[in-house]
Protein backbone atom coordinates (compact mmCIF):
# COMPACT_ATOMS: atom_id res chain seq x y z
CA UNK A 1 0.00 0.00 0.00
CA UNK A 2 2.55 2.61 0.80
CA UNK A 3 4.19 1.91 -2.23
CA UNK A 4 1.42 2.07 -4.38
CA UNK A 5 0.95 5.76 -2.50
CA UNK A 6 4.28 6.49 -3.39
CA UNK A 7 3.91 5.59 -7.08
CA UNK A 8 1.27 7.81 -7.58
CA UNK A 9 2.82 10.74 -5.52
CA UNK A 10 5.87 10.58 -7.90
CA UNK A 11 3.62 10.56 -11.20
CA UNK A 12 1.18 12.99 -10.26
CA UNK A 13 3.91 15.25 -8.82
CA UNK A 14 6.04 14.80 -12.63
CA UNK A 15 2.98 15.05 -14.89
CA UNK A 16 0.98 17.88 -12.90
CA UNK A 17 3.39 20.00 -11.25
CA UNK A 18 4.81 22.14 -14.51
CA UNK A 19 0.90 22.48 -15.54
CA UNK A 20 0.99 23.81 -11.55
CA UNK A 21 3.74 26.40 -11.94
CA UNK A 22 2.22 27.81 -15.36
CA UNK A 23 -1.07 28.36 -13.55
CA UNK A 24 -2.93 30.84 -15.39
CA UNK A 25 -1.12 34.31 -17.36
CA UNK A 26 -1.79 37.20 -18.51
CA UNK A 27 -1.66 36.45 -22.58
CA UNK A 28 -1.93 38.99 -25.43
CA UNK A 29 -3.89 37.17 -27.32
CA UNK A 30 -6.62 37.94 -24.71
CA UNK A 31 -5.94 40.87 -24.83
CA UNK A 32 -6.87 40.95 -28.17
CA UNK A 33 -10.04 39.11 -27.65
CA UNK A 34 -11.14 41.46 -24.73
CA UNK A 35 -10.48 44.89 -27.28
CA UNK A 36 -11.96 43.34 -30.23
CA UNK A 37 -14.60 41.53 -28.53
CA UNK A 38 -17.99 42.59 -26.79
CA UNK A 39 -19.03 41.50 -23.33
CA UNK A 40 -18.86 38.10 -24.43
CA UNK A 41 -16.00 38.28 -24.91
CA UNK A 42 -15.26 38.62 -21.18
CA UNK A 43 -17.00 36.00 -20.29
CA UNK A 44 -14.92 33.47 -22.37
CA UNK A 45 -11.88 34.64 -21.42
CA UNK A 46 -13.08 34.15 -17.60
CA UNK A 47 -14.05 31.01 -18.36
CA UNK A 48 -10.90 30.07 -19.64
CA UNK A 49 -9.35 31.89 -16.94
CA UNK A 50 -10.53 29.72 -14.20
CA UNK A 51 -10.49 26.55 -16.43
CA UNK A 52 -6.95 26.80 -16.38
CA UNK A 53 -6.74 28.69 -13.07
CA UNK A 54 -5.11 25.20 -11.49
CA UNK A 55 -4.39 26.95 -8.14
CA UNK A 56 -8.50 27.93 -7.88
CA UNK A 57 -9.10 24.06 -8.63
CA UNK A 58 -6.82 22.88 -6.74
CA UNK A 59 -8.01 24.28 -3.81
CA UNK A 60 -11.70 23.19 -4.74
CA UNK A 61 -10.74 19.97 -5.56
CA UNK A 62 -9.38 19.80 -1.64
CA UNK A 63 -12.54 21.27 -0.76
CA UNK A 64 -14.76 18.81 -2.12
CA UNK A 65 -12.44 15.67 -0.93
CA UNK A 66 -12.92 16.69 2.49
CA UNK A 67 -17.05 16.73 2.15
CA UNK A 68 -19.37 13.67 1.60
CA UNK A 69 -22.80 14.94 0.11
CA UNK A 70 -23.85 16.42 -3.08
CA UNK A 71 -25.73 19.28 -0.84
CA UNK A 72 -22.57 20.22 1.20
CA UNK A 73 -20.29 20.58 -1.86
CA UNK A 74 -22.60 22.69 -3.50
CA UNK A 75 -23.07 24.43 0.09
CA UNK A 76 -19.32 25.34 0.49
CA UNK A 77 -18.92 26.10 -3.39
CA UNK A 78 -21.28 28.60 -3.39
CA UNK A 79 -19.99 30.60 -0.64
CA UNK A 80 -16.42 30.41 -2.22
CA UNK A 81 -17.89 31.73 -5.06
CA UNK A 82 -19.81 34.92 -2.74
CA UNK A 83 -16.29 35.13 -1.51
CA UNK A 84 -14.24 35.42 -4.55
CA UNK A 85 -16.83 37.38 -6.47
CA UNK A 86 -17.05 39.98 -3.96
CA UNK A 87 -13.63 40.53 -4.19
CA UNK A 88 -13.00 40.19 -8.03
CA UNK A 89 -16.00 42.88 -8.45
CA UNK A 90 -14.92 45.29 -6.07
CA UNK A 91 -11.46 45.42 -5.94
CA UNK A 92 -11.48 45.68 -9.82
CA UNK A 93 -14.35 48.37 -9.87
CA UNK A 94 -12.52 50.22 -6.78
CA UNK A 95 -8.97 49.89 -8.58
CA UNK A 96 -7.55 48.34 -5.77
CA UNK A 97 -4.12 46.48 -6.22
CA UNK A 98 -1.67 44.63 -5.53
CA UNK A 99 1.38 42.54 -6.33
CA UNK A 100 -0.15 39.53 -8.13
CA UNK A 101 2.88 37.41 -7.43
CA UNK A 102 1.65 38.29 -3.46
CA UNK A 103 -1.57 37.59 -3.88
CA UNK A 104 -0.67 34.37 -5.78
CA UNK A 105 1.65 33.15 -3.23
CA UNK A 106 -1.53 33.40 -0.80
CA UNK A 107 -3.44 31.36 -3.16
CA UNK A 108 -0.67 28.98 -2.68
CA UNK A 109 -0.84 28.53 0.72
CA UNK A 110 -4.90 27.81 0.91
CA UNK A 111 -3.87 24.77 -1.39
CA UNK A 112 -1.02 24.04 0.94
CA UNK A 113 -3.82 24.25 4.06
CA UNK A 114 -6.64 22.14 2.54
CA UNK A 115 -4.92 19.57 1.48
CA UNK A 116 -2.79 19.23 5.19
CA UNK A 117 -5.88 19.67 6.68
CA UNK A 118 -7.75 16.94 4.94
CA UNK A 119 -4.81 14.61 5.63
CA UNK A 120 -5.67 15.34 9.25
CA UNK A 121 -2.74 17.69 10.26
CA UNK A 122 -4.42 19.78 12.79
CA UNK A 123 -4.07 16.87 14.97
CA UNK A 124 -1.19 14.45 14.21
CA UNK A 125 0.53 18.15 14.42
CA UNK A 126 -0.79 20.43 16.97
CA UNK A 127 -2.92 18.49 18.82
CA UNK A 128 -6.15 20.95 17.55
CA UNK A 129 -9.52 20.51 15.55
CA UNK A 130 -9.24 22.68 12.01
CA UNK A 131 -10.59 25.23 12.16
CA UNK A 132 -14.45 25.82 11.08
CA UNK A 133 -14.18 24.54 7.32
CA UNK A 134 -17.00 26.85 5.88
CA UNK A 135 -16.24 30.40 7.52
CA UNK A 136 -12.09 29.23 6.17
CA UNK A 137 -13.97 28.34 2.88
CA UNK A 138 -15.45 31.83 2.53
CA UNK A 139 -12.19 33.52 3.70
CA UNK A 140 -9.78 31.62 1.02
CA UNK A 141 -12.69 32.85 -1.46
CA UNK A 142 -12.27 36.09 -0.73
CA UNK A 143 -8.79 35.73 -1.35
CA UNK A 144 -8.53 33.61 -4.24
CA UNK A 145 -10.95 37.04 -5.63
CA UNK A 146 -8.73 39.17 -5.11
CA UNK A 147 -6.02 36.78 -7.13
CA UNK A 148 -8.88 37.02 -9.71
CA UNK A 149 -8.71 40.58 -9.58
CA UNK A 150 -5.69 41.41 -9.80
CA UNK A 151 -5.64 39.33 -13.14
CA UNK A 152 -7.90 41.19 -14.19
CA UNK A 153 -6.50 44.47 -13.68
CA UNK A 154 -3.68 43.26 -16.03
CA UNK A 155 -6.08 43.94 -19.10
CA UNK A 156 -6.76 46.67 -20.69
CA UNK A 157 -10.32 46.88 -20.55
CA UNK A 158 -10.96 51.09 -21.05
CA UNK A 159 -13.60 53.01 -19.33
CA UNK A 160 -16.64 51.82 -21.20
CA UNK A 161 -18.95 49.45 -19.76
CA UNK A 162 -16.66 49.42 -16.95
CA UNK A 163 -18.72 47.60 -14.23
CA UNK A 164 -20.43 45.40 -17.04
CA UNK A 165 -17.42 43.83 -18.15
CA UNK A 166 -16.34 43.04 -14.72
CA UNK A 167 -19.28 41.43 -13.87
CA UNK A 168 -19.15 39.49 -17.51
CA UNK A 169 -15.51 38.62 -16.46
CA UNK A 170 -17.12 37.17 -13.21
CA UNK A 171 -19.76 35.18 -15.04
CA UNK A 172 -16.93 33.37 -17.14
CA UNK A 173 -15.13 32.52 -14.01
CA UNK A 174 -17.94 31.19 -12.44
CA UNK A 175 -19.31 28.90 -15.28
CA UNK A 176 -15.84 27.58 -16.12
CA UNK A 177 -15.49 26.70 -12.27
CA UNK A 178 -18.72 24.76 -12.93
CA UNK A 179 -17.74 22.97 -16.29
CA UNK A 180 -14.02 22.29 -14.15
CA UNK A 181 -15.94 21.23 -11.05
CA UNK A 182 -18.29 18.67 -13.00
CA UNK A 183 -15.57 15.97 -13.98
CA UNK A 184 -13.71 16.61 -10.59
CA UNK A 185 -17.25 15.90 -8.87
CA UNK A 186 -17.79 12.67 -10.53
CA UNK A 187 -14.43 11.08 -10.44
CA UNK A 188 -14.22 11.99 -6.96
CA UNK A 189 -17.77 10.50 -5.67
CA UNK A 190 -17.41 7.49 -7.90
CA UNK A 191 -14.06 6.41 -6.35
CA UNK A 192 -15.74 6.46 -3.03
CA UNK A 193 -16.43 3.03 -1.89
CA UNK A 194 -13.77 1.05 -4.28
CA UNK A 195 -10.94 -0.54 -2.31
CA UNK A 196 -8.55 2.27 -3.50
CA UNK A 197 -10.17 5.04 -2.35
CA UNK A 198 -7.71 5.16 0.90
CA UNK A 199 -5.07 5.39 -1.09
CA UNK A 200 -6.40 7.84 -3.50
CA UNK A 201 -7.39 10.37 -0.93
CA UNK A 202 -3.68 10.31 0.34
CA UNK A 203 -2.03 10.68 -2.88
CA UNK A 204 -3.97 13.57 -3.79
CA UNK A 205 -3.77 15.24 -0.31
CA UNK A 206 -0.26 14.63 -0.19
CA UNK A 207 0.44 16.39 -3.81
CA UNK A 208 -1.86 19.19 -3.02
CA UNK A 209 0.70 20.32 -0.18
CA UNK A 210 3.31 19.42 -2.69
CA UNK A 211 2.04 21.62 -5.16
CA UNK A 212 0.80 24.42 -2.59
CA UNK A 213 4.47 24.57 -1.10
CA UNK A 214 5.33 24.56 -5.36
CA UNK A 215 3.42 27.45 -6.23
CA UNK A 216 4.10 29.88 -3.12
CA UNK A 217 7.86 29.29 -4.09
CA UNK A 218 7.32 30.01 -7.42
CA UNK A 219 5.02 32.98 -6.39
CA UNK A 220 7.48 34.31 -4.53
CA UNK A 221 10.50 33.69 -6.85
CA UNK A 222 8.49 35.77 -9.30
CA UNK A 223 8.06 38.32 -6.45
CA UNK A 224 11.90 39.14 -5.79
CA UNK A 225 12.74 38.35 -8.72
Amino acid sequence: MATSFLRVCNISGIVLLPLVLAAHGVSAGDQVILSEGGLLAYVYVGAKHMITGYDHLLFLVGVIFYLTGFRDIVRFVTVFTIGHSITLIGATYLGIRADEHLVDAVVALSVLYKGFENLGGFQKWFGVKSPNLLLMVGLFGLIHGFGLATRLQSFDIGSSQFLAKIVSFNVGVELGQVLALIPIVLVITRWRGHRGYAAFYRAVNFYLCIAGVGLFFYQMYGYFG
